[in-house]
C-alpha cells in the first residue's frame, strides 16, 4: 500500500531494520553513505535497491535535509552500483517512488536500478 511521504520517519520500517542487520539482505555494495541489495521481488533480470544510511522518508525529504556530503555520497553509490552490475551499457532504468501517487511503499528513500533486458515504456499509455 502506498505511503504518505510527508509523515515522520518510521525507524521500524523494513529498510531501517535492514540497515541495523535485523533482517537479512543480499547486499551488493555498501559504504558510509549507502547500502545496495537485490530486491526480494525483482521486476527485471537485474533489480537492485540503493538506500541511504540516513533516516530519510523520500527523495523530497533527502534533498531538503541531507548534507551535501550525504547527497554526493548517495548519488555516487548509485552510479557505482550501476557500473559494477554492468548496467551502463546497454542501459538501465533508475526509479525513486515518492508518496501515494508515486507508489512509494516503504517510508525510507530508496532508488530502484532495473536492467538486464529491454525494459519497454516507462509508463503505460
Amino acid at each position: 500500500m502506498p505511503i504518505d511521504a510527508t509523515l515522520p520517519y518510521d525507524d521500524q520500517n523494513i529498510f531501517a531494520r535492514l540497515l541495523r542487520d535485523e533482517i537479512p539482505s543480499r547486499r551488493v555494495y555498501e559504504d558510509d553513505w549507502a547500502v545496495a541489495f537485490h530486491d526480494i521481488a525483482p521486476a527485471a533480470p537485474v533489480h537492485i535497491l540503493v538506500i541511504p544510511r540516513g533516516s530519510y522518508v523520500s527523495w523530497d525529504d533527502f534533498s531538503a535535509r541531507a548534507s551535501a556530503d550525504e547527497i554526493a555520497g548517495f548519488v555516487r553509490a548509485v552510479g557505482h552500483v550501476a557500473r559494477a552490475q554492468g548496467l551502463v551499457e546497454p542501459g538501465y532504468r533508475l526509479l525513486a517512488n515518492t508518496g501515494p501517487h508515486g507508489g512509494q511503499e516503504v517510508p525510507h528513500l530508496h532508488v530502484h536500478l532495473f536492467g538486464g533486458a529491454p525494459l519497454g515504456m516507462m509508463l503505460a499509455r
